[in-house]
């Protein structure tokens, strides 16, 4: 019958165990040999060797016996003194139960005990073997419990990291959807100021926004996208915002071309122009102009939202909720690979400027 897919993994995973005894039971037969001849009683190799083999051989079978125990019965627990005196009866009963494995196979074997009975066999290898037992079943024991601490160390790593990823996840989430409000908001109070001066404009801006919002819904889950996405959104909302303000409002994009296909924060650009218009156009009855850029600077993505306006006034000014969160998502999804600089723009009027480290949608998917 061939063997399963599933056996043949199993008995992948015995080889190194096998190996590891067998490496053991080499180790003693060279001991044994050397000793011997050092002595003036020489044995030969094959003796050695067979001797050794069948005693470690018989170790490694009865090994399961410290490996499940120490599964069952951890040293860790509170009450580790019950679990210690399990542990130091199964000891005893690993040390008679190898004298009786190993006293069988020695009947077998040339040597002293070859001729002897079974009995005889079992008192002569219980005087010489029984503590030496007691200690490998202690050995094994202890490498077992190590290796459980490590194996349960591990899983906490991953769990903490899987729960830290998820917190994060939760806390862009959040962050995205406080954002999605806010912008909401705004702009339903600019259709109700519309709607008593132009009803057709005011009709059209609420079909750009039911498209915004069928958009901010299906990305609510995408904490990336690409900037040609990202700014095939934004034009849609500044659609709204060019309704609203007529020939007040002028926009200037340039996005570069090598630009178009890197990651960027999902919604990222709109919380800055719409601070852009709000600060920077709005209260003013000139007309005004909003600069979107990007560019490519060595190794990394530079974003940037001007406006015409009058800047920021002097002194502490404070960021609105759809700056500080901006910034609050670009450090939970950058950390310090990035930087969110706001302040007056030379010449005039006041600039957002994001550096983002340069990462392609195509290489994002390969990764994934």
């Amino acid at each position: 019958m061939p063997s399963t897919p599933a056996t043949a993994k199993s008995w992948i995973r015995f080889l190194p165990i096998f190996g590891l005894w067998t490496l053991i039971g080499l180790s003693f037969a060279g001991q044994f040999f050397i000793s011997s001849s050092q002595t003036g009683r020489p044995v030969s190799w094959h003796q050695a060797l067979s001797h050794s083999l069948a005693d470690w051989y018989v170790f490694a079978l009865l090994s399961v016996i410290p490996l499940r125990q120490a599964r069952r019965f951890g040293l860790d627990g509170p009450d580790w003194g019950a679990r210690f005196a399990i542990h130091f009866m199964t000891s005893i009963v690993f040390s008679v139960l190898f004298v009786g494995l190993r006293s069988f196979v020695a009947l077998w074997q040339p040597g002293a005990l070859s001729g002897t009975g079974y009995v005889e066999a079992f008192k002569v290898l219980l005087g010489k073997t029984w503590h030496f037992n007691l200690l490998i079943y202690w050995v094994i024991l202890s490498v077992a419990h190590a290796l459980e601490l490590y194996r349960k160390f591990q899983e906490r790593v991953t769990r903490t990291a899987e729960l830290e990823r998820r917190l994060v996840e939760a806390r862009l989430l959040a962050l995205q959807m406080q954002l999605n409000p806010h912008f909401l908001f705004n702009t339903l109070h600019a259709i109700s100021a519309l709607m008593h001066q132009d009803v057709d404009a005011a009709d059209r801006m609420i079909i750009r926004l039911s498209e915004l919002l069928r958009h901010a819904l299906e990305s609510t889950d995408q904490q990336e996208t690409s900037l040609r996405e990202e700014v095939h959104f934004l034009k849609r909302y500044l659609e709204i915002e060019e309704t609203r303000f007529g020939d007040r409002l002028t926009i200037d994009l340039k996005i570069a071309p090598d630009t178009e296909d890197l990651l960027v924060p999902n919604l990222v650009l709109q919380p800055l122009v719409e601070n852009a218009i709000q600060h920077g156009i709005e209260p003013h009855a000139r007309a005004g102009r909003v600069t979107i850029s990007s560019r490519r600077d060595a190794d990394a993505l530079v974003l940037e939202v001007r406006d015409t306006g009058n800047g920021a006034p002097p002194g502490d000014w404070q960021e609105g909720v759809g700056l500080s969160n901006t910034r609050s998502r670009l450090r939970q999804l950058y950390g310090d690979r990035q930087t969110f600089i706001l302040g007056n723009a030379a010449g005039g009027g006041f600039q957002a400027a994001i550096r983002l480290p340069c990462r392609s949608v195509a290489a994002n998917q390969s990764a994934g």
